[in-house]
């Protein structure tokens, strides 16, 4: 039996599925209603911004959750719908919670709702929880239910459970919280085709294919092998010796220099940064040669994964870069998943690309830019179902905020505040950034940013 009540709960398999927050009709005097999902770690809190999955953040960094859009059934019915992969969720997620927010009213004015999982391999009901009447009154935000682990495998609980103080009210509840500098971003990218209604789920989607990276064809052996005569550690790992040469305009304070460190490896395997890195900002790079799923994750002094990944890919044969941002508490280790050859090297923040003119990629990347406030060009190019492109903002103060992102392929123009950042880009397709002069507008202050909980769409 599929239909829970109120506080109920049933075993849900681990294959991808898809989550309907159904509606019994719209129209005048129906509010709008927005799905969203929050993953929480095992103190029940968020882990940072990313994890609140909304109409101005469409999808996960890892992909593991993301928003599709909405269907309309013959009998008026509408049906927003998200996509969960559950062997795509971190480790450390214990539970995701599925609620929704009311625009224009409050769910008491919302009629029929419910919220049903289907399974996207077999279009079998997992779970369907309806809310009753008198438990919908006057709130503007609303739990209906959550994903949680429990022996090795999952579960759904309906929850029932409204907020007054509408979904800034229940992002808090869960510590999402929202600082006084708002996040770099003026558009949002439209959503992808949704799904049909629950009764009639569409077929599931095809298993993400690794993608090549374009100009490169494969890593050459050669990239994989330090320089002749490369001073090695210890361990056998090289040296490459302390960088010099600043190639950015970052503050020096912002991340302090530190000995190149080299390893190579194959398969999986946990690298120790065998020289002094500071607390603080690193760069990881990666060249791998193979076709399966590549992660790369810091581990904390009690050997578990920090979050996020410093890079998740699916490209193959690639070479990537990436963000590690060391708590210094011992030296710095990577745990490295993925199959074939790969080569990581650990450097400081002066050897990054600024900003300064366009600037074309292919797959993960981190830049630098420092100084005034401009805008940018974003672009990116990919025709496989289920990619993402993702950039993101992070200050010296290790906040980190989304300033876009966008589904396959597509383009937008970002807003950047005065001052100094990394700019992280998850991807596994070409983009390209372009920086722009802010342009004047009779109703738009220089740097102003649109308020956080606006939606952009």
């Amino acid at each position: 039996m599929t239909q829970i009540i109120k506080g109920g709960n049933l075993p849900v398999s681990g294959e991808p599925m898809r989550v309907a927050v159904v509606r019994g009709a719209d129209g005048p005097g129906v509010p709008e209603v927005d799905p969203a999902a929050l993953l929480l770690d095992d103190s029940g809190r968020v882990r940072g911004r990313s994890d609140l999955i909304f109409y101005n953040q469409r999808a996960h960094a890892t992909s593991a959750v993301a928003l599709l859009g909405n269907a309309r059934s013959e009998d008026g019915r509408l049906a927003d719908w998200l996509e969960i992969d559950p062997e795509r969720i971190e480790p450390e997620v214990a539970r995701i919670v599925i609620a929704a927010s009311a625009e224009g009213g409050t769910f008491g004015e919302v009629p029929g709702l419910y919220v049903e999982a289907v399974s996207t391999v077999t279009g079998r009901r997992m779970a369907v929880y309806s809310v009753d009447d008198d438990d919908a009154t006057t709130e503007t935000a609303y739990v209906l239910g959550e994903f949680y682990r429990r022996d090795g495998g999952w579960k759904f609980r309906a929850v029932g459970q409204g907020y007054e103080s509408g979904l800034p009210g229940l992002a808090t509840d869960y510590g999402f919280t929202v600082e006084e500098e708002e996040p770099d971003a003026e558009s949002a990218v439209a959503p992808p085709p949704a799904p049909g209604l629950p009764e009639a789920p569409p077929p599931a989607p095809p298993l993400p294919e690794p993608v090549s990276a374009g100009a490169t064809d494969a890593v050459p052996e050669a990239a994989l092998a330090p320089p002749v005569g490369t001073p090695v550690s210890k361990t056998g790992a090289p040296l490459l010796g302390t960088f010099t040469t600043r190639l950015n305009r970052l503050p020096t304070d912002f991340a302090a220099d530190f000995p190149v460190f080299s390893q190579e490896g194959r398969g999986e395997d946990v690298v120790r940064v065998d020289v002094p890195v500071p607390a603080g900002f690193a760069v990881v790079d990666v060249a791998r040669v193979g076709d399966s799923v590549f992660d790369v994750t810091a581990l904390d002094h009690r050997n578990r994964a920090r979050s996020p990944s410093v890079i998740h890919s699916w490209m193959e044969d690639f070479n990537g870069r990436g963000l590690v941002d060391h708590d210094g508490n011992g030296p710095l280790r990577l745990r490295v998943k993925g199959r074939g050859e790969w080569k990581i090297t650990v450097s400081p923040v002066s050897v990054l690309r600024e900003v300064s003119e366009r600037i074309e990629g292919a797959g993960p990347d981190v830049l630098a830019y420092a100084g005034p406030a401009i805008d940018l060009a974003v672009r990116h190019r990919n025709s496989r179902n289920e990619a993402w492109f993702r950039l993101e903002s992070v200050r010296r103060s290790a906040s980190r905020r989304d300033l876009y992102t966008g589904y396959r392929s597509g383009r937008s123009t970002v807003a950047l505040t005065r001052g100094a950042r990394l700019l992280v880009v998850s991807c596994d397709s070409p983009w390209s950034i372009t920086p722009r002069e802010v342009t004047p507008h009779p109703n738009r202050r220089e740097g102003e940013i649109p308020p956080f909980w606006k939606r952009l769409r």
